[in-house]
């Protein structure tokens, strides 16, 4: 049959990203711009909140049968889940406490972590500064899909097999794609997430660690929410890598679905992107955008154009410093 999803490869393009001129344009017609790049005070009380809500899940999940608590791990835990790795991709912008307090920053992150039952907060940020300052780099950004998985998951079963493992992918690529030495805060990060879940079993027993893992396994693969992985960069109309989406999920996401706008000014919190879009309308309005994030993973799976190939590659020349 071939690869019916029409691709047999990415679209690489010899341009740089859009997001670093339309920044110095924006910057010198809107100097207000500069005030948004704020710390959001309330990002640790939601943070605390969500964390909360988790460990009193926990505690019922230790009575529920197990079909009632997968059902309540993707329905609720899921959405939650979804909800602190989007706190923790905030974080990883220092937008808890501002960049003269990384530490605080970090050890938010990885408290963050906690429910999502496995480390990856620090490893995440690491990667992270990659995929904004390589976005669509050949060998350098890890949110780019691998050729073999775009040979493997190219008919609507499996892509929608890929959606569902999307966590699998998400954690193993890097490896492979982009190998970065162990650093220290990922040491520390995996030893109290271990610390953490071995505490939450010898407490109140198996179900409350497996009602953790399975909300971030099914919250981070075929779910409502994971629909901003593929509408945030896949190719959904030639010559655009990134798309916004206005709709009411934003306020469960710390705003992810303003995404030209993040990778435009990745220092401004997710609380303040609905305000660079105000102050420079004309910027942004006029840019293709998502209405549905479920319409999103419907249209991936089943448009023969979409798949793990749809994604703009270039090739960047590897910057000298580290950040």
């Amino acid at each position: 049959m071939g690869n019916s999803a029409g691709r047999a490869d990415f679209e690489w393009v010899y341009t740089d990203q859009p997001h670093t001129q339309r920044r110095k344009e924006m910057l010198a017609k809107y100097p207000a711009i500069k005030a948004l790049m704020r710390p959001d005070p309330r990002l640790k009380w939601t943070v605390l909140a969500l964390v909360l809500a988790q460990l009193l899940a926990c505690r019922l999940a230790r009575e529920l049968p197990w079909r009632w608590l997968l059902f309540w791990a993707y329905a609720f835990g899921g959405c939650v889940n979804h909800s602190l790795t989007l706190a923790i991709h905030d974080i990883s912008h220092n937008a808890a406490f501002g960049s003269g307090r990384a530490a605080h920053n970090r050890w938010l992150a990885v408290f963050a972590n906690l429910p999502v039952g496995l480390p990856y907060a620090a490893s995440f940020k690491k990667y992270h500064v990659d995929h904004h300052r390589y976005l669509g780099g050949d060998g350098l950004d890890v949110d780019v899909p691998t050729r073999l998985e775009g040979r493997l998951f190219c008919t609507p079963a499996r892509k929608l097999l890929w959606l569902a493992l999307q966590p699998l992918f998400y954690s193993l690529r890097p490896l492979c794609v982009h190998p970065k030495a162990l650093t220290r805060m990922e040491v520390l990060n995996a030893l109290v997430q271990l610390a953490a879940d071995a505490a939450l079993f010898a407490l109140w027993g198996l179900k409350p660690v497996a009602y953790l893992l399975a909300s971030s396994l099914l919250g981070l693969g075929l779910h409502p929410i994971s629909g901003h992985f593929v509408a945030e960069h896949y190719m959904f109309l030639k010559g655009h890598e990134t798309y916004s989406y206005y709709g009411p999920l934003n306020w469960i996401t710390f705003n992810v679905g303003y995404h030209v706008e993040h990778h435009d000014f990745p220092s401004i919190p997710g609380c303040n992107l609905p305000q660079v879009r105000k102050i420079a309308p004309e910027y942004y309005d006029h840019l293709p955008q998502h209405h549905s994030w479920v319409k999103v993973l419907w249209d991936f799976v089943f448009e023969d154009s979409l798949g793990p190939y749809a994604r703009v590659k270039r090739v960047c020349k590897l910057a000298e410093d580290g950040l």
